[in-house]
């Protein structure tokens, strides 16, 4: 079976791309401790992988500039509310998805990948700029361009299969797939349970909402 590296951070999003990715793919979970105050995720990510029956593997990467409410203790994240209110919120850690996805690619080229899943998606997301179409296509042309397995006629593919896809869609999706959303983690604090007030956890409020189940994140923590 063709095999697949699958960029895992914990949550709803990365979660439903492993299980779309597990389908077709023999896949390799990658998963970064970087930092982030949510460090429950990374725990969230390893029982996600045991139970699609992906192996793992956690990378330790440090970020010690900061310059994102989710690394640096000193700047508060903001409420959903705010973030919306101001553009691109500091929860936006600088350049995140271009250096996780180079050391998904590396990890891909030295096991004989084909394909990079990435959970990303355009609609109902804190315009983060490397969470676009344009940005993938890009990054698609260096891959082409830097790597090896290109030169040699093989091609790494970025693949963003939700990259279109409203959270509620999302959702939907996973429940199809049988993705155990009571393993993920999507709040951008660390908790017992969701802190019910950051943009991510009002995403993925709404999200379940719209879908009309209940979130079992939420249910269990109650």
């Amino acid at each position: 079976m063709k095999k697949a590296v699958v960029l895992l951070s914990g949550g709803m999003d990365s979660a439903v791309t492993l299980y779309i990715a597990k389908e077709e793919y023999d896949a390799h979970a990658l998963i970064f401790d970087y930092g982030q105050r949510a460090g429950k995720e990374i725990a969230s990510a390893k029982e996600l992988a045991e139970k699609a029956g992906a192996s793992c593997e956690v990378l330790e990467v440090s970020l010690p500039w900061g310059g994102s409410s989710l690394v640096d203790e000193g700047m508060k994240v903001p409420l959903a509310k705010e973030a919306q209110e101001r553009g691109i919120p500091s929860t936006y850690v600088p350049a995140r998805n271009i250096i996780f996805l180079s050391y998904a690619v590396s990890f891909a080229e030295a096991i004989g990948a084909s394909a990079v899943f990435i959970g990303a998606h355009e609609l109902d997301y804190s315009n983060y700029p490397d969470c676009r179409s344009e940005f993938f296509a890009s990054y698609q042309k260096t891959i082409d361009l830097g790597t090896k397995t290109s030169s040699e006629g093989r091609k790494i593919e970025v693949v963003t299969p939700i990259i279109n896809k409203t959270k509620k869609e999302i959702v939907e999706i996973g429940k199809e797939l049988g993705v155990p959303f009571e393993l993920t983690w999507s709040c951008y604090l660390e908790g017992q349970k969701p802190c019910m007030e950051c943009e991510s956890c009002a995403f993925r409020e709404k999200a379940f909402t719209e879908a009309g189940l209940p979130d079992p994140l939420v249910k269990n923590a109650s």
